[in-house]
């Protein structure tokens, strides 16, 4: 088995080695107790790295039906382990409560404007050729590097293959993360990059823009010239290029912004502010939605209103762009990290509003709380999953609507207590 009997004797060697451990005289029995649980992990680790093998070996089997040679096979899960820290970061991703000005201030902070400053100007022959090829304003790309990657400082150096099948194994997105295991072999086996140089995020994102296996099938592009389509070298060319590709294919507007911030009058009707309201900025400007300077928002097409901290932080005017973006990462968050940290690369303003800072926000657990409520109350006909997609914020909307309170649509402290009255 791979790996499985080299851990079990090196958990269990004493300090010094095993020479030195069975020199060591008069025996300590202080330690049993702590030996004894270390060889319970040892034994636990044992058993899942052999289920984990026979995993492999059924997945080998389907990975040869699909096309998927024995050699590239084999060089693949040469030294390949299962990774328990992989399954121990894929648990905690849903307990994540940041909140977005905190999000924000470090996807625009001044460190990361100025170092994508300086990489714009860099490669300035680079992106300006992306940006005439593919359409994509160069400063989203180089927005989305430095998100992503820090602008190629952080690209993540886990073996690709080892976290997607241990993700894979581990069964609890089993079915995505297999897809994207075969899609890593079938990179392997086009040969644009070998097994040691497949390196990424715990998640399996890879290179310089955090391309999934899929992803690269999809849209990577060789634009160096050099027959490989890389997006883990040193040279960004590739990765860059192939994120505008990305862009472009998934409807990229040229001349559009993602989203503008703009200011609302007094007595909006906050049930406006749905992604399923279009208008044009001159129809908003009616509404009284106008651009932070006062101004009708010039006409790049139709938006609709955004309120990512509900009625009492920054409010957006977004475009078909920013649904482009989307695609890209489906968060919120990170679109208007991405689209936001363009505009400051191009020299624009930070956020004018000022955000509710201090605000508890609401946890995993209590989300789904929030969840069960709405469902009970009929307000609610989805999963309860404490996730905060567009199917919450419109059962939040009405539920608010029916208690005579600001229909903004945000998950807060203040909702939950509302909930609980009932």
């Amino acid at each position: 088995m791979r790996g499985v009997l080299f851990a079990c004797v090196v958990a269990l060697m004493p300090s010094g080695g095993i020479a030195a451990g069975l020199e060591r005289a008069p025996v300590d029995l202080s330690g049993l107790a702590t030996q004894a649980t270390e060889g319970a992990v040892v034994e636990i680790k044992a058993t899942e790295n052999a289920r984990f093998e026979r995993w492999v070996s059924a997945f080998e089997r389907r990975a040869r039906a699909a096309g998927i040679s024995q050699s590239v096979l084999q060089r693949a899960f040469r030294g390949v382990d299962y990774n328990a820290a992989v399954v121990g970061k894929d648990r905690n991703q849903s307990e994540f409560t940041r909140q977005i000005w905190d999000y924000l201030d470090s996807a625009a902070s001044p460190v990361r404007v100025r170092n994508g400053q300086a990489a714009l100007r860099r490669h300035k022959s680079l992106l300006k050729r992306i940006e005439a090829k593919y359409g994509v304003d160069r400063h989203v790309v180089a927005a989305i590097w430095g998100l992503e990657s820090a602008y190629g400082k952080v690209r993540g150096d886990i073996p690709v293959i080892e976290a997607l099948a241990t993700l894979a194994f581990d069964g609890r997105r089993g079915a995505f993360f297999e897809g994207q295991l075969m899609a890593a072999l079938q990179i392997l086996q086009s040969g644009d990059v070998r097994p040691r140089d497949m390196r990424g995020s715990w998640a399996g994102a890879m290179g310089h823009t955090q391309f999934i296996p899929s992803s690269y099938l999809s849209f990577a592009v060789d634009f160096s010239g050099d027959g490989k389509r890389d997006i883990w070298s040193e040279d960004p060319a590739d990765a860059l290029a192939s994120t505008a590709a990305y862009l472009a294919r998934s409807g990229w507007v040229k001349g559009q912004p993602w989203g503008v911030e703009v200011q609302l009058r007094r007595g909006f009707t906050y049930d406006l502010a749905s992604r399923t309201v279009l208008k044009s900025p001159a129809a908003w400007a009616a509404l009284g939605v106008r651009g932070v300077d006062g101004k009708v928002v010039p006409n790049y097409g139709r938006a609709s209103i955004l309120l990512p901290a509900g009625s009492n932080g920054a409010v957006f005017m977004i475009f078909e762009n920013f649904a482009v973006i989307e695609k890209y990462n489906k968060a919120d968050a990170y679109v208007i990290g991405v689209g936001h940290l363009a505009d400051r690369l191009r020299g624009g303003l930070p956020i004018q509003a000022s955000w509710p800072r201090g605000y508890a926000p609401l946890s995993f657990a209590q989300k789904k709380q929030m969840q069960r409520r709405l469902t009970r109350m009929r307000f609610l006909d989805d999963k309860v999953d404490g996730i905060i997609g567009p199917n919450t914020i419109n059962a939040i909307r009405a539920f608010q609507i029916s208690r005579g309170v600001t229909p903004d649509g945000y998950p807060s402290q203040d909702l939950l207590a509302l909930l609980k009255e009932r």
